[in-house]
């Protein structure tokens, strides 16, 4: 960046963001998208970022300042990193690294790429029910005209303390449950319909969420905790687009999820999107390959093996190298789907012991009273009606997804590039970026940009990348 900033940040491609015309930022544009692109590969606060830049003569010969130069105050960051945002082309640091890419020429002709994904943890603390209830309440009295005059009793809103129960008592907390769903009921029955400001109308919307999410209603009458979890559960009013999300069985976090496409050869990311934590890796990985030519091989783990993914994958004509999901059967080394024969356009399925039924418009295949007396049902089915099989919409790519696995057509691709992936989401979350700096999908969307873009840049740095003219890669 100390000899090339310039072409990689040229002030024309930041103009939109200071469209008055009266006068130029009196920091050039060059300067502080090198500042972010260095902030975000070090994992750097604001703070940090601004001081580095005054203390750290490498930052500053990067950056092609003077040595005595006291670079600017940290809220600059902050001033362009919201402009970025807020404009037509947010993610134009990814775009420019991406353009430089693109003029070597390092990916032409690489047919692969490699999906996957990481969970990063929220910025904000994971709250209780009680303590979203009381937080909600707040923010409507507080944004919501005349709300501050509707009459409460469960708490005194105005005291930032929790309730003054016992907290150790199940009945006096069950009572504030019931006590603070009825005060939020009573806010959301007074203003249906009424508040048109955006900001109330969020404060009512995320109320309404929070005082259904987690409760339901007994027999007496009275509110109390759900047996069970939301499926699209809040877990903090302070970040109400954070969810929770379990990796595995004994691992989970809250907050986000970051999903990376990726050139499995030279480890540049393509392709990256944030969503919140319990978003479906395989549609996302999908919407990453859109604008791609087709022929790829698709590479990636069981979380990208679903019907609809690999329908999705092969409608863009790639070719699918996915694991496949892991098969069941009702009884433990038992008859799966793979060992049932279904001729599609007959519309019939045959059995391990030879019986043939026709499949009904549902997409399922009764075999009744012909397991009655079948040699095989103690290995086929327990149910006293006998076997039935429920054939998924997208049966056939997951059929041959299976085959295609277990007899190795891409086992020697598989096992040499996908891991490739892994090694970029360690990349990613190095140096303290495992957790989000902002709240929200969009600002920690545009996060990520620019810290790929970051990592991109080094990497074709490590690849031999000179500037003579035009972009290329130094041959070794």
């Amino acid at each position: 960046m100390a000899d090339h900033r310039y072409e990689l940040f040229p002030d024309e491609m930041f103009e939109d963001l200071f469209p008055s015309g009266r006068g130029r930022p009196s920091i050039p544009a060059d300067v502080v998208a090198s500042v972010m692109v260095l902030q975000a590969l070090e994992g750097l606060s604001d703070r940090d970022a601004a001081r580095a830049l005054r203390d750290r003569i490498s930052w500053k010969v990067a950056c092609g300042l003077a040595l005595d130069d006291e670079g600017f105050d940290f809220s600059v960051l902050t001033y362009w990193r919201t402009r970025l945002r807020k404009s037509e082309h947010p993610e134009r640091i990814f775009d420019a690294v991406r353009s430089v890419i693109d003029a070597t020429g390092v990916l032409k002709g690489k047919t692969r790429r490699a999906l996957d994904s990481t969970l990063l943890d929220d910025a904000v603390a994971t709250q209780d029910t009680v303590t979203q209830l009381i937080a909600a309440i707040r923010r409507v009295r507080r944004l919501v005209p005349g709300a501050s005059d509707v009459a409460l009793s469960a708490h005194d809103y105005e005291s930032q303390g929790k309730p003054l129960i016992a907290w150790d008592d199940p009945v006096a907390k069950a009572a504030l449950v019931d006590a603070l769903v009825n005060d939020a009921l009573a806010l959301l029955a007074a203003f249906e319909n009424e508040s048109e400001e955006p900001e109330a109308t969020s404060a009512l919307g995320l109320l309404a969420l929070v005082a259904g999410q987690d409760v339901e209603q007994g027999d007496d009458g009275t509110w109390k905790i759900a047996q069970r979890v939301a499926p699209d559960r809040i877990i903090s009013t302070v970040d109400p687009e954070a969810r929770h999300m379990h990796k595995s069985r004994s691992e989970y976090r809250d907050g986000y999820k970051a999903h990376i496409a990726i050139e499995p050869e030279t480890g540049l990311v393509t392709a990256s999107a944030l969503t919140p934590a319990n978003a479906p890796d395989g549609s996302t990985g999908v919407e990453l390959l859109r604008g791609e030519e087709p022929g790829l091989q698709v590479l990636g783990d069981g979380a990208y093996g679903s019907g609809e993914t690999l329908a999705a994958l092969g409608k863009a004509k790639h070719q699918r190298a996915i694991k496949p999901w892991p098969m069941s059967s009702a009884i433990p080394g038992g008859f799966d789907r793979d060992d049932f024969v279904v001729d599609v356009r007959a519309g019939t399925a045959t059995c391990p012991a030879g019986h043939t039924v026709t499949i009904t418009p549902g997409r399922a295949a009764v075999f009744g009273n012909r397991c009655s007396a079948c040699p095989l049902r103690a290995r086929c089915t327990t149910a006293k009606d006998g076997r039935t099989l429920r054939l998924h919409p997208h049966d056939s790519e997951l059929v041959e997804s299976r085959r295609a696995w277990r007899e190795g057509d891409f086992a020697e691709n598989y096992r040499r590039w996908r891991p490739m992936v892994e090694r970029s989401i360690a990349w990613l979350v190095a140096n303290g970026n495992r957790r989000v700096r902002f709240r929200g999908v969009e600002r920690n969307q545009h996060g990520l940009s620019i810290r790929i873009a970051a990592i991109n840049l080094r990497r074709m740095v490590n690849l031999g990348l000179e500037h003579d003219g035009e972009w290329q890669l130094r041959l070794s």
